[in-house]
């Protein structure tokens, strides 16, 4: 029986054909799901009615601040973060940053950013705040879904949306030792970093995301810091100014001062570690009934139950809807569970796309998702090489939703292409976006130099005023720039390296 046609009934026992969506989260990922569906055809039309609970008092997700209290923080925010992709990048393509918005905007500014968005496509309106949802099952005649809300309540939806993000709940390495530094407070996952503490002359920082890489260099500014330690997988011994970078830690030593590294190299007097080691897939309102802990079973075949391995959600057709045996793929749907992405105009695509197979469940072709996930499958494990295969299962899990290169703008691309047949066209990741993408780091390593000198308000003031357009250029001449000063800088190298073979 098709979902779509399932009648629901109302509290006062009346029957109707309206269908019932409920979003779980207000971050950007549940404000881009409510957009899709609240301008979608159906909606206008009164065929379907749109919830979204959030479970804190605004929107805005990971970028709404608070402070570190909750076990775990409601959001790792600190206090000195900035976006790590230029914004006329990361914006949602329909709804642009203000003119004259620095290039790499603070997060108090994307917090504005997201609520104008929510007012702006009048979206509050359908947002219930301060209301988490504790539990989401199949209804008694698996027809549909029985969500139960914080508040003690329960409703019945045909369609449910999981957009409560992946930056809540911490992970820890489960290296030998760290469980002791733990629970003597030596060490704390970066989920609880606001900034810079007296946290003793040696800090360990461990990881080399963003996030780890601010952290660092913000703590090696701190008066207190003398030295500062990064422990990044299979980098090189370094050392620059009171800054060293080491390998992978093996072990934590007892004596809660020591850690040897994967080079069998120590560091002695160590006085805290920050774990900046990402965070676990979690969906705590969904039962081992809908979503199975752990890995999948080796495949093929595709297992007929999702699982959840923390690092993946398995198998996901579109790598949005659950491919199983229990309910309609087409009735639950995660939004932006990939990595290393430009998450906004992303959640914008899977979002046209969910809407889509909402209204035409047969949209999705179970025989041609379960061979992309195979081919996927093979692929990641031919790169992995010859390893054990509980091994293999496990380093598959963590690379699925990575997107590498420039998959994320393919991948893009071949969503919008699904959903154009909701009749709004197709939409094409444009060139500017995959080159500035493709130079991010030389981007903020500029933009920070710019910063530093009092420069950065004149690139872009008034910008954006004309249009998208003039942000391009922007971004254009940085690159530019860039380029050029690498140019200069490596000129006088070459100068400076002549001149000394001269002298000799």
């Amino acid at each position: 029986m098709d979902l779509l046609d399932i009648s629901q009934t109302t509290s006062d026992n009346e029957t109707t054909s309206v269908k019932r969506i409920c979003v779980i989260g207000a971050g950007a990922g549940g404000l881009a799901a409510l957009k899709a569906i609240v301008e979608a055809p159906q909606h206008k039309a009164g065929e379907w009615k749109v919830t979204a609970f959030e479970a804190r008092n605004e929107v805005g997700g990971i970028w709404l601040p608070a402070p570190p209290t909750d076990d775990p923080p409601l959001t790792p925010l600190y206090d000195s973060l900035t976006t790590n992709l230029p914004h006329p990048v990361m914006a949602f393509t329909c709804f642009p940053f203000p003119p004259s918005t620095a290039m790499y905007p603070s997060a108090s500014v994307v917090e504005k950013y997201l609520t104008s968005y929510a007012e702006h496509f009048g979206l509050m309106e359908h947002i219930q705040l301060n209301t988490a949802v504790t539990n989401v099952a199949r209804n008694s005649t698996n027809t549909g879904w029985t969500v139960t809300l914080s508040t003690g309540d329960d409703s019945n939806y045909d369609l449910v949306i999981v957009a409560n993000g992946h930056y809540r709940v911490p992970r820890y390495p489960n290296t030998p030792g760290l469980d002791l530094w733990l629970n003597a407070h030596k060490a704390k996952h970066s989920a609880w970093y606001r900034h810079p503490l007296d946290l003793g002359a040696k800090v360990l920082v461990v990881g080399d995301g963003p996030s780890a890489r601010d952290i660092s260099a913000e703590m090696s500014t701190s008066p207190t810091t003398k030295t500062l330690v990064r422990s990044v997988p299979n980098a090189p011994n370094t050392e620059i100014a009171n800054i060293k970078t080491r390998g992978r830690i093996t072990s934590y030593c007892a004596d809660l001062s020591k850690v040897i590294f994967e080079d069998g190299s120590t560091e002695e007097g160590v006085d805290f570690v920050i774990l900046a080691t990402g965070y676990e897939l979690s969906f705590p309102f969904l039962s081992p009934e809908i979503l199975k802990p752990g890995l999948a079973p080796p495949i093929p075949p595709l297992p007929r139950d999702t699982y959840n391995s923390t690092y993946n959600v398995f198998p996901l057709a579109k790598h949005i809807f659950p491919l199983q045996s229990r309910y309609p793929p087409s009735s639950l749907a995660f939004i932006c569970l990939l990595m290393r992405v430009v998450p906004f105009p992303l959640m914008e695509a899977q979002a046209r796309v969910i809407v889509h197979a909402f209204a035409n469940p047969d949209a999705i072709d179970d025989t041609e998702e379960a061979v992309d996930i195979i081919t996927h499958h093979e692929d990641l494990r031919r790169e992995i090489g010859d390893i054990d295969a509980d091994a293999t299962s496990q380093k598959i899990s963590k690379l699925w939703h990575v997107c590498r290169g420039d998959k994320q703008f393919s991948y893009r691309d071949e969503l919008h292409r699904f959903a154009e047949r909701d009749g709004l066209g197709m939409v094409v990741v444009p060139d500017w976006i995959k080159e500035a993408y493709e130079k991010k780091e030389v981007l903020r390593e500029l933009w920070v130099d710019l910063v530093s000198k009092g420069e950065a308000d004149d690139w872009v003031r008034g910008v954006g005023e004309k249009g998208e357009h003039e942000w391009v250029d922007v971004l254009r001449r940085m690159i530019q720039y860039a380029e050029n000063r690498e140019k200069r800088l490596a000129g006088k190298e070459e100068n400076n390296i002549v001149g000394d073979i001269a002298k000799l």
